[in-house]
């Protein structure tokens, strides 16, 4: 599957926001410190060539994340702040697309192809890559343009940042979304 200017995709920036960096409250160690500055290459990438943007914003309903509405962790980071024309999508749950009209907006912009990258990857990108894949969209997924945090498993068990992000970028792989690089994207867009 390969993606063209032509296909007028959208990127969509999930909750690129302060808080989700918030020390010890998503885990312990993140993987992929990169991630943002590969947002940023195709944010500006996007921006260059006229291209739908769609910033999708978590605004949680507990009181004490650090992504609850009202706290200053809800703010984008700063190097993606939306511009004026840019539609930002506030969600309470992981995916972009329940409670919100994400759907509908692509769909009357006759939207088809989506390129993913946000955090994390294990939460809210997973979610709604699996989404856009269901709804029929044309589906991306920036492997180095998202990050994980590590997981304690049931039995006390923790599992890696990377292994987290190795294993659910193996679950979305060719079933949900095709899976590429940042720089194999911008050097192959046509």
């Amino acid at each position: 599957m390969t993606i063209t200017k032509k296909d007028n995709p959208a990127l969509l920036l999930i909750d690129v926001q302060k808080g989700i960096n918030s020390p010890g409250y998503y885990g312990t160690e993140r993987n992929n410190p990169d991630a943002e500055k590969n947002i940023e290459a195709l944010l500006r990438k996007w921006r260059s060539e006229e291209l739908p943007v769609y910033h999708v914003k978590h605004c949680s309903t507990n009181p004490e994340s650090p992504l609850a509405k009202g706290k200053s962790g809800n703010d984008f980071q700063d190097f993606i702040k939306p511009l004026a024309h840019e539609p930002i999508i506030e969600k309470g749950v992981n995916s972009a697309f329940i409670g919100t009209d994400l759907r509908e907006q692509l769909t009357h912009k006759k939207i088809n192809t989506l390129v993913i990258v946000g955090l994390t990857t294990e939460h809210c990108v997973s979610t709604s890559t699996r989404m856009a894949s269901n709804f029929g969209f044309k589906t991306f997924l920036i492997e180095d343009g998202v990050a994980a945090f590590d997981k304690i498993g049931v039995n006390g068990e923790r599992y890696s940042a990377q292994m987290v992000h190795d294993i659910e970028i193996a679950n979305l792989k060719d079933e949900f979304a095709t899976i590429i690089k940042t720089e194999s994207l911008l050097s192959n867009f046509e």
